[in-house]
């Protein structure tokens, strides 16, 4: 298409350098010439005279010059040998001159086969036509100046379209290219295929957009990894209560065990796998809901301490048939806003780690107090702690420092996790602090009410 363009106005150029320029000035020249020949007629009282200047002017002129007193011959074409067969002007061309005008044309010549730029012009005494002008020259003689001008032209032209082909297929290249990619890599990722990426070497708007799609390529390989990772740890969770369910009720139904007392382990075994698969499944859909953006809470004005109590109550009997003691630092006046059943939430299962981690004949602390307008709930255990390399992955799904004690002691590796997303709807901070081997701390912050 910028070829079709730079064709045309190349093309454009030249005819009007050619034909508004050159030949329109040569025109004027021939005008000029005749008009004088024609002054110079009408003032002259020598015929002879007049005829010499005549003969003058075809010898110094580029122009050749014919005189004839009998305009019919300009249509005849008898007298002038040049002209030979040929007639040098056209009947209504005649007709022009009889009127006074003057007759100006391009023709191909007859004998040497070019054209040639003629202008003929009437001559008048008395209102009677007695003669006429033919001025005339080849246009060769026109096309001559012009060629190293048409020339360098050419060259500029052809230098101009040669740079217009390259920067547009360097244009295209930068800006083809990268979509090109685009559109490889989108099939791919249509497929699953997250790996590819663009390699950006521009940070143009093309390189803009390649950093995005690479972002979004990388976000997309990442929401793959955790599904995929998700799906495996639902199926690993929920292989082995099934495995224990499958084995323990073919057992009892094949009548390989018949003792009541075996009979009744293995059917308390059964529930309490069914009992871990439903906890599960429970925490999946509270995480499900909670990592939803327009889940909604139902935040109002409570007790933060009397909430913390009443949870304290329900686990009293655990901790005392592990021997532990709960220690409460409790601030009774902080009032936090949130939906009180997410809170108990995040109350019970920080406590029921906290205990379940705890050694026998340790203790608990738990601590409620306030720091400017921002409410502080810590809650301090005297377990094995966490590894450091552990604690930034805690509250993932499924993630467990010792996966077969947590199995053991039947908890989904989901419990932080749901923690981590209630803090983060009620716009407060989870923060978990251990140290191996002596205990962990976990820190909850939530906005404070003031009264």
């Amino acid at each position: 298409m910028v070829s079709l363009v730079m064709i045309v106005t190349g093309a454009g150029l030249t005819y009007y350098l050619y034909e508004k320029f050159y030949v329109e000035k040569q025109k004027s020249l021939l005008v000029v010439q005749g008009e004088e020949l024609k002054s110079y007629y009408q003032n002259s009282t020598n015929k002879e005279e007049f005829k010499k200047r005549i003969e003058w002017t075809d010898k110094t002129s580029d122009a050749r010059v014919i005189f004839t007193e009998d305009p019919m011959l300009l249509s005849a074409g008898i007298p002038y040998e040049e002209f030979t067969d040929n007639n040098l002007i056209t009947f209504e061309e005649r007709q022009h001159l009889l009127e006074g005008e003057k007759v100006i044309f391009v023709r191909k010549h007859p004998r040497f086969n070019q054209d040639i730029l003629a202008v003929t012009i009437p001559l008048f005494k008395e209102n009677q036509l007695e003669g006429a002008i033919f001025l005339y020259m080849s246009l060769v003689d026109v096309y001559e100046p012009f060629q190293s001008i048409r020339f360098i032209l050419i060259v500029m032209f052809v230098v101009l379209l040669t740079l217009i082909i390259w920067i547009g297929h360097k244009m295209t290249n930068q800006i083809i290219k990268p979509l090109k990619e685009m559109e490889t890599i989108s099939q791919k990722m249509s497929q699953g295929d997250f790996s590819k990426r663009i390699l950006v070497k521009k940070k143009d708007e093309i390189g803009n957009l390649s950093n995005s799609f690479n972002i979004l390529a990388s976000s997309l390989e990442e929401v793959d990894k955790k599904r995929r990772e998700f799906l495996q740890n639902v199926s690993h969770e929920l292989r082995t209560p099934l495995s224990y369910i499958k084995g323990y009720t073919e057992a009892i139904l094949d009548g390989i065990v018949v003792d009541r007392n075996d009979i009744e382990k293995y059917v308390s075994i059964i529930q309490n796998e069914v009992g871990r698969m439903h906890r599960l499944v429970h925490d999946l859909l509270d995480l499900a809901q909670l990592e939803d953006d327009s889940y909604p809470m139902k935040c109002e004005p409570l007790p933060f301490a009397q909430l913390i109590m009443d949870v304290i109550e329900r686990f009293e009997l655990l901790a005392s048939q592990k021997e532990i003691a709960i220690i409460r630092e409790l601030d009774q006046d902080i009032i936090v806003n949130g939906d009180i059943d997410r809170l108990e939430q995040v109350v019970s299962n920080l406590l029921d780690n906290a205990i379940r981690y705890t050694p026998k004949g340790k203790s608990v602390r738990i601590c409620l107090s306030q720091e400017e307008n921002t409410a502080i709930f810590i809650i301090e255990d005297s377990g094995s702690g966490i590894p450091k390399e552990d604690l930034p992955k805690v509250v993932e799904r499924f993630y467990r420092v010792n996966k077969a004690r947590t199995r053991k002691e039947g908890g989904t590796g989901l419990g932080l996790s749901i923690v981590y997303q209630i803090v983060k709807k009620h716009d407060g901070e989870l923060k978990i602090d251990s140290v191996y081997k002596e205990g962990t701390s976990v820190i909850v912050k939530l906005p404070l009410i003031l009264i």
